[in-house]
């Protein structure tokens, strides 16, 4: 048998199987023969004369077997190749979708860390700028309080009218108040007074009563003023039924402001009139001063300084001192005008009442 026949499969040639009989192979030649071309007549008739001849296909079967079993082993082989193929290509892909998700949670990891660090630095500044807020405002507080104990530590001015009192007495029990130069003895044991300006006004009282003295007198120190006004109605110190109140209805600031730091004592009376508590140590008001000694306040819980070495400041001078300067003559102007204005009023309230 030559190579060329080996390699042609008769069964395949003339379609017919490894167990079709003599009498199907004559059949499907005969058919073949009608439909096959020329060219492979040749082949075909090879074909039919070999499977005709017992020998030769028991040979023939024997290799088409053998040749088809390797088809099988060679399939089966293909199977596993194929399969483990598969296997590699799945293994593949599962890797690349975990390096693919593996990415992303890195990603997505990253963004997270980079927003966290976002946030942080936002935190971070607004609570920086809150501590410097902080920081702004305690200072703002610390330098308020340090101004409020500097203005606290520092005495405030004297006013115009702060040296100045009212009095108020009825004549039947003191007769003789009647003029400036008297009302001037009665307030010596408290201190000087600027006698040229004191404002009196004698009025008669509502009908059925005795008539009384109104006066606006200033004093040189603020100190005796506050003694006069300490003193008010007190008999022993010869101010029966004499009222002394602050000429403004109110207790100057200079005087709140000593005894918030606690260097006077005491209270002083009201403008209604009623008598108030002395300081612990104004027993002195009831000593009057030599007749050597120039007059000077007998109030000696007054302090002569303030803190700091200071001294009192004291009412402004009259006219009649020469030296003036330009401060002290308006302040005293001003002073002037105001004790006018409380002139008018009192006249105005004693022409309501009589």
């Amino acid at each position: 048998m030559s190579t060329e026949e080996e390699e042609i499969n008769p069964y395949e040639l003339l379609g017919v199987g490894l167990e079709s009989t003599e009498a199907e192979i004559k059949r499907a030649y005969h058919k073949r023969s009608l439909k096959v071309h020329p060219d492979k007549f040749h082949e075909l008739n090879q074909a039919y004369e070999l499977l005709l001849d017992p020998l030769r296909r028991i040979v023939v079967d024997a290799k088409v077997r053998a040749k088809e079993a390797r088809k099988a082993q060679f399939a089966k082989f293909d199977a596993k190749r194929k399969n483990m193929v598969d296997v590699l290509e799945e293994s593949e892909r599962a890797s690349k979708k975990s390096r693919v998700e593996k990415g992303a949670k890195q990603k997505e990891m990253w963004r997270e860390n980079e927003r966290i660090m976002e946030e942080g630095r936002i935190l971070r500044e607004e609570r920086e700028k809150e501590l410097k807020k902080r920081e702004q405002e305690m200072e703002i507080a610390e330098r308020k309080a340090q101004e409020k104990d500097n203005d606290e530590l520092e005495p405030p001015s004297l006013g115009a009218l702060d040296t100045t009192v009212r009095l108020k007495y009825p004549l039947s029990s003191q007769p003789t108040l009647t003029t400036a130069e008297s009302l001037s003895a009665l307030l010596a044991p408290f201190g000087l007074v600027e006698s040229f300006n004191i404002v009196l006004s004698l009025k008669p009282a509502p009908p059925k009563k005795a008539k009384r003295g109104i006066a606006l007198v200033p004093f040189k120190q603020v100190g005796d003023a506050f003694a006069a006004v300490c003193a008010s109605k007190r008999a022993e110190r010869a101010m029966r039924d004499v009222e002394v109140s602050w000429a403004q209805g109110k207790e100057p600031e200079l005087i709140a402001w000593l005894k918030k730091m606690g260097k006077l004592g005491g209270t002083t009376v009201e403008s209604s009139g009623n008598a108030s508590k002395t300081p612990s140590n104004a027993s002195v008001l009831s000593q009057p001063p030599a007749s050597s000694a120039p007059p000077t306040s007998a109030f000696s819980s007054f302090p002569s300084v303030l803190p700091g070495g200071s001294e009192i400041p004291s009412a402004n001078p009259s006219t009649g001192i020469t030296g003036l300067d330009y401060e002290s003559l308006t302040l005293m102007r001003l002073r002037q005008a105001e004790r006018a204005r409380l002139e008018r009023e009192i006249l105005e309230r004693e022409a309501q009442e009589s």
